[in-house]
């Protein structure tokens, strides 16, 4: 027998506590496609799993580091520069990331990987997705195969599912991201995984 809920009691939140996703543009290039298409996978998390996330979107050209110029190791949490000062605590406040990434030469981009290497704590632990995107037929799925082991170096979690978007400059206009069809059920799937790794206790 179905039990039916009084109207006195209060409605129960089914996420009371949204992940901290932070959808993270990793281009600096002025007329980057990054951009549109993270705000697209940004509305999209917004709407996913009936506010499952508490989306934070991220311009690296925006965060604007210099090449890597700390005098100590990432690993010791030392930081002497204020940029990287901020960085560690926007980076910190997440539970989960959405990196979207172009490919450049077959791999991904510089100021990226000097972005994941001026940390290393506030990385560890914390599940990744990649959505990868190429002028060409790929995608960008090689950039994103290249990135793995960095991020398993700093001790992430990337999630099996991803989501590539190739032609992209077919896609991107002056109204912004013109999703192909099948991209917003890929996207979900990366997503659900996240969620779910964000979920699971790390393993000491």
């Amino acid at each position: 027998m179905t039990r039916q809920q009084n109207p006195e009691e209060p409605t129960v939140n089914p996420n009371p506590h949204p992940i901290r996703l932070h959808v993270i543009s990793a281009s600096v290039r002025p007329t980057s496609a990054a951009r549109p298409l993270a705000r697209w996978a940004a509305g999209q998390a917004h709407e996913h799993g009936g506010g499952r996330f508490e989306v934070t979107p991220v311009d690296l050209a925006e965060i604007a580091l210099p090449f890597l110029d700390e005098p100590a190791y990432a690993s010791t949490g030392i930081y002497a520069h204020p940029h990287t000062r901020a960085w560690s605590g926007l980076v910190d406040s997440a539970d989960a990331f959405l990196f979207v990434l172009p490919m450049y030469n077959g791999g991904f981009t510089a100021p990226f990987k000097n972005a994941i290497d001026f940390l290393y704590r506030e990385w560890h632990g914390k599940p990744a997705g990649l959505l990868s995107y190429s002028a060409g037929g790929s995608g960008g799925a090689p950039a994103g195969r290249m990135l793995r082991p960095v991020l398993e170096a700093v001790g992430m979690v990337a999630a099996e599912a991803s989501a590539a978007v190739p032609g992209i400059t077919g896609l991107v206009t002056a109204d912004g991201f013109r999703a192909p069809q099948d991209l917003a059920g890929e996207l979900a799937a990366v997503l659900d995984e996240l969620a779910a790794l964000a979920r699971t206790p790390v393993s000491a």
